[in-house]
């Protein structure tokens, strides 16, 4: 199902980018656009981990390396009977995770060094658990392919901007028209944004559910969510818009208006929704 899923997506996405080829440069930008979107829809599945990974300076530990990460993580993976996924550091002292890879057989788990420092073991297990649910569900690979097809898009608005400052705008056979080319600035970038939020709010309810289950500590996760909520707002993460719809909190910082476009549901709507599921597991909720 998720792979019809991320299909679907990636449709979509191609759509989008051809629409916004159209718009810069007519029917040739179109048959560029096409060219490129093709070649991104196979670098997405095949590669977009390793750009995400590389894009924020995590590097792969080993059980020596961080053997508390390292070890919650097997102890999870043999629970779940799941393949071992890679782990990886990423420097910085703001708290966060994500998940990534395009299956469980080839999925990687990366967490901050502020993280580290802020949470118990059972935090950690629980945040863990949260994204390893993500590599169950097969939605690792959606997030990938958004946070690629975002950044193009938005790449491709910047293209139109210059275009439009440089005479590129023409209305003619080989060129877009400049009341497409203003209509794409504002509208391809609000439509990838809109994409990324349908996937991820509804990924991350999921996701706190099933990896509350693996670890059997939903209480442990709403406390996780909690300290990195505050983490993150004390030490904001130098992330970019495409990809933070990945990470277990949303590593970007925003008021007023840039609350109404959230990559993330508000964390005490997930804080309540975990109580909820210990109570139905018979635990104690304080």
């Amino acid at each position: 199902m998720n792979m019809m899923k991320t299909m679907a997506l990636m449709t979509v996405m191609t759509l989008l980018f051809l629409l916004a080829g159209n718009a810069l440069g007519g029917q040739q930008g179109m048959i560029f656009a096409f060219v490129i979107a093709v070649g991104m829809n196979f670098f997405s599945y095949w590669f977009s981990d390793k750009v995400v990974l590389k894009m924020y300076r995590a590097t792969e530990a080993t059980e020596a390396d961080a053997p508390e990460l390292y070890g919650v993580v097997r102890e999870l993976t043999t629970r779940a009977r799941m393949p071992m996924p890679k782990v990886y550091i990423i420097p910085g002292a703001s708290p966060n995770a994500f998940a990534t890879g395009r299956n469980p057989e080839h999925a990687a788990v990366a967490a901050t060094q502020g993280i580290l420092r802020m949470l118990n073991r059972d935090e950690l297990a629980a945040v863990m658990a949260h994204e390893l649910a993500h590599v169950g569900n097969r939605d690792i690979l959606t997030g990938a392919v958004v946070a690629t097809f975002a950044g193009a898009i938005t790449m491709m608005a910047h293209m139109a901007q210059w275009a439009m400052i440089f005479g590129g705008g023409r209305d003619n056979d080989e060129g877009g028209n400049p009341i497409a080319l203003i209509a794409m600035m504002i509208l391809a970038p609000l439509a990838a944004t809109i994409i990324q939020l349908a996937i991820s709010r509804s990924r991350e309810f999921a996701a706190d559910a099933t990896g509350s289950r693996l670890c059997g500590q939903p209480l442990a996760l709403a406390s996780a969510l909690a300290k990195l909520e505050a983490g993150s707002a004390r030490a904001p993460m130098q992330a970019r818009q495409a990809t933070a719809h990945m990470f277990i909190v949303n590593p970007l910082r925003g008021k007023g208006m840039a609350n109404l476009f959230r990559t993330h549901p508000k964390t005490e709507d997930r804080v309540a929704r975990l109580r909820e599921q210990a109570q139905q597991m018979g635990q104690t909720v304080r």
